[in-house]
């Protein structure tokens, strides 16, 4: 068994109706004045206003900002951090998916700093800890409350790039399934696969390890068991419960082993095309699984048995079986086929394929990978 090492830098409050222990994470963390960073879509649906109450009734102050575009660029975050400067917040509460979290982490980096986005781009150069932040998660996907990342758009080159830093780890998460109750099913479709798609990365990853496999392995449980019956119907407690938890174990699980193709080509098709993150990573799953087959030592069936609610895989087991189930969850959960179906041209390939490359995943990705084999799965998908 190779080394390795963790750490769980952070509170996570799990439970339905959880939020309402936001005012004892905010005296505990000493916050006095919050920026309150989340998106026009949960301020549509009151969830903003919820929270905002909950604040000012904690006697705090706060200011908010909610001028994200889905996939947040470097924009976003200067404007976000003008905010947070001109009204003298000290922390900062990320409520909703990926995005707002994102673009919390990187204000709260260079309101600790300074500099730009782009200084810190890649492995380990936050020199420390930044503001207290507080996570609230309001989708099953992207896990963002746990992980090390703020992957943010640079608008002119539609490169995703990715900050990668333990630094940047929430103090605080608060899970209530609550906040993904209400939640359209095409939502808690794409985000609900890209959780698994997290916990499939990291447990077929070159980093993966005993505690990432724990992770991982519960997480791919609970979503794969899960995701058919919460998109069916998202009222369901018991399913939501099940893929709030499993988000954020995948989201641990790939902080330190980190992912593979799957996320290093996505990337790209979401900074070219505008392709909501989850969907992309669903599209290019069956793929990516199929090509990286020749590397698997046994976990293929493993990840079947996860999500064929309750079938399980005899001897006759071969790894198309698992290509074949994960189409088949896609077309169930009503996402396309193809990267054609979402506006993916051919005339961007050799520009995606330049991106995907400067990604660390693909040096994790359990089948090495060339330029021309990204050509080949991007051109598979058209």
């Amino acid at each position: 068994m190779k080394d390795f090492s963790f750490k769980i830098p952070q509170e996570i409050i799990f439970g339905k109706g959880s939020l309402s222990r936001l005012p004892e994470v905010l005296k505990e963390a000493n916050c006095k004045k919050v920026l309150l960073v989340s998106d026009h879509g949960l301020e549509s649906v009151g969830v903003v206003a919820k929270v905002e109450k909950i604040i000012t009734e904690a006697g705090l102050g706060y200011a908010q900002f909610l001028d994200l575009q889905p996939n947040p660029t470097i924009d976003n975050v200067n404007a976000a951090l003008e905010v947070y400067k001109s009204s003298g917040a000290e922390s900062i509460i990320a409520l909703g998916g990926g995005g707002p979290m994102d673009v919390a982490k990187s204000v709260g980096l260079l309101a600790t700093y300074g500099g730009k986005v782009t200084d810190y781009a890649g492995f380990g150069k936050v020199p420390g800890p930044v503001v207290p932040m507080i996570a609230i998660p309001t989708t099953a996907g992207t896990g963002s409350e746990v992980t090390a990342s703020s992957v943010i758009t640079d608008s002119e080159t539609h490169f995703k790039m990715a900050v990668i830093s333990y630094y940047l780890i929430p103090g605080y998460a608060l899970l209530d399934p609550e906040l993904i109750m209400t939640v359209p099913a095409k939502i808690a479709a794409a985000c609900g696969v890209d959780a698994f798609v997290h916990a499939e990365e990291a447990y077929v990853s070159k980093m993966a390890n005993p505690f990432t496999d724990a992770m991982a392995e519960k997480a791919m449980e609970l979503i794969g068991g899960n995701i058919r019956q919460f998109v069916a119907s998202r009222d369901n407690e018991e399913a939501a419960c099940n893929m709030m938890l499993g988000s954020t174990l995948a989201g641990i699980a790939f902080a330190w082993a980190k992912l593979g193709n799957v996320h290093a080509m996505s990337h790209p098709v979401s900074g070219f095309f505008g392709v909501a993150h989850g969907v992309a990573n669903a599209i290019l799953l069956p793929t990516i699984v199929e090509f990286n087959a020749l590397a698997d030592n046994g976990r293929y069936r493993k990840i079947y048995n996860y999500i064929t609610n309750g079938k399980k895989a005899d001897d006759s087991f071969v790894p198309q079986m698992l290509v074949d189930e994960l189409k088949k969850l896609n077309a169930e959960l009503g996402i396309p086929a193809k990267l054609s179906d979402v506006g993916v041209t051919e005339d961007k390939i050799p520009a995606m394929v330049a991106d995907t490359m400067k990604s660390g995943n693909v040096l994790v990705n359990p089948r090495q990978t060339t330029p021309k084999d990204v050509e080949a799965l991007y051109r598979s998908l058209l």
